[in-house]
């Protein structure tokens, strides 16, 4: 059996199985650490080599030598989640020195000896330590505490709202998210713009509070006086309207298709290229890209994926008789001869986002043909 041994200035070397990990450091935190660990799915379990119970090995739990707190510096960069059954003021003392910021530190759950309470202290929205704090709670009967205002009061997180979406805030936003959190949760007048992007985005069981109000435009917005702003867009604001909205944080929903025909071994970069100056000319953000569509010829267009691998887009492609089924502006006799299809961007464009009105129907440029959609 192996058994990690600590020591002072050494980072260990740990075998990761889960993105999360429970510790254990007395006889009763490993009883329920490991009856934790039978019901989380993909857990690696750690606790002190005097408390082996001889089936570690064959249930792949991982034993150590030496202080805890010298497990930590390997822990907090592996894994996105930590379960610790410890007391809250030793975790707070051990990890000190390892907090970085809040989008890269894992989040910390504390869980006391008894079971009674499980604790979201460190990283609760971002590193998602009050989810977590809630499914411990909800698989030992122990209560989640949870601290985080927005929570508590039922209302947005500013710095979570659409993430489960694959919504991410504008780099411009992101020195407002603490102010703009602080109006929402203090009852300041907040109001919410969504231009785009899904609408299902609220997760409470309550009414909206009061002082979130929504609006129709940004023009109506920015009447209201508001003292913060949220805008759900793939538009790129004006500077008259970014400096008319205090507090202003951006969210870019994923809701920009692309359809994209091109020549056979056509560079990425003249791809890139011309997505980004079409994108600059309509006024949309580049980081509103969900996917990118084109027709099952071009499946492995090397120039297409690596576009897609680059900015994490997806990758869809049709039969020629899927695309011919959608009606398109302008039919090409043309492109039917070469791909047996009528058209490939304009078609694949449409597909995927069901609409049948586009931004930009069919744009030639070099090699490359481009058509853009905003999914309803």
């Amino acid at each position: 059996m192996n058994v990690i041994k600590l020591a002072e200035g050494e980072v260990p070397a740990l075998q990761v199985r889960g993105r999360n990990a429970i510790v254990a450091i007395t006889r009763h935190g490993v009883e329920r650490a490991r009856a934790l660990a039978e019901q989380m799915p993909v857990v690696d379990l750690y606790y002190m080599d005097k408390f082996r119970y001889g089936d570690e090995d064959e249930r792949g739990i991982h034993l150590f030598q030496g202080t805890v707190r010298l497990l930590f510096p390997g822990l907090f960069p592996t894994y996105r989640g930590l379960i610790l059954f410890i007391s809250l003021g030793a975790v707070v003392r051990m990890i000190a020195p390892l907090l970085k910021d809040k989008k890269t530190d894992p989040g910390v759950v504390v869980v006391d000896d008894q079971g009674q309470f499980a604790i979201s202290m460190l990283s609760g929205h971002l590193g998602g330590a009050n989810e977590l704090a809630r499914e411990v709670a909800n698989l030992t009967g122990a209560q989640a505490v949870v601290t985080t205002a927005s929570d508590v009061q039922k209302t947005i997180p500013v710095d979570l709202l659409g993430q489960r979406f694959g919504w991410m805030w504008d780099e411009e936003s992101e020195g407002n998210l603490t102010p703009a959190s602080a109006a929402v949760v203090n009852g300041e007048k907040v109001a919410i713009v969504q231009e785009s992007g899904e609408k299902d985005w609220w997760m409470h069981d309550t009414p909206m509070p009061a002082n979130l109000t929504m609006y129709k435009s940004v023009g109506h917005a920015i009447e209201s006086n508001p003292h913060s702003a949220l805008v759900i867009t793939h538009r790129i604001l004006s500077e008259e309207e970014k400096d008319s909205l205090p507090n202003l944080v951006v969210y870019r929903p994923k809701s920009i298709i692309l359809g994209v025909g091109c020549n056979r071994g056509t560079e990425a970069e003249e791809i890139e290229m011309v997505i980004k100056e079409t994108l600059e000319e309509l006024g949309f953000s580049l980081d509103s890209v969900k996917a990118i569509g084109t027709i099952d010829l071009k499946k492995d267009e090397e120039g297409l994926l690596q576009v897609c691998n680059k900015y994490g887009w997806k990758f869809v492609y049709y039969k020629p008789e899927e695309l011919n089924e959608i009606p398109i502006e302008e039919p090409s006799d043309v492109v039917y001869r070469y791909t047996g299809a009528y058209g490939v961007s304009e078609p694949a464009c449409k597909k995927y986002a069901g609409i049948e009105k586009l931004a930009v129907t069919k744009k030639k440029s070099g090699n490359v043909t481009l058509s853009v959609g905003i999914i309803p």
